[in-house]
């Protein structure tokens, strides 16, 4: 009976090493607290541009990995890419801000 609870305690110690591993980052992979962040940041910045007069009737896409926030898409001014990039770094966890928004 005692060999098989420690089994069972053996295999449960284990089941619980995976799973922390299967949750960590690495360089090329988030983990899962840091998917749920980013998922929350891009919520924010993608909420805030829309509700911006000046730059909601633009495409402006968004995309954040490891708490950098990437902006693509096309804008009519400089002045909106700056806003754009100003409203970003606003957010509350945006470490860095990566733009690619070209004006047309």
């Amino acid at each position: 009976m005692k060999k098989k609870n420690r089994l069972f305690s053996l295999f449960i110690v284990l089941m619980l090493i995976a799973a922390f591993v299967a949750c960590a980052s690495t360089s090329k992979k988030e983990s899962t607290g840091e998917y749920v962040d980013d998922a929350v940041i891009t919520t924010k910045v993608k909420s805030l541009l829309a509700a911006d007069d000046f730059l909601k009737s633009f495409q402006i896409g968004v995309e954040t990995y490891k708490s950098t926030v990437q902006l693509s898409g096309f804008v009519g001014s400089q002045q909106a890419v700056d806003k754009a990039v100003e409203i970003v770094r606003s957010v509350n966890g945006v470490k860095s801000v990566k733009n690619d928004l070209i004006v047309r």
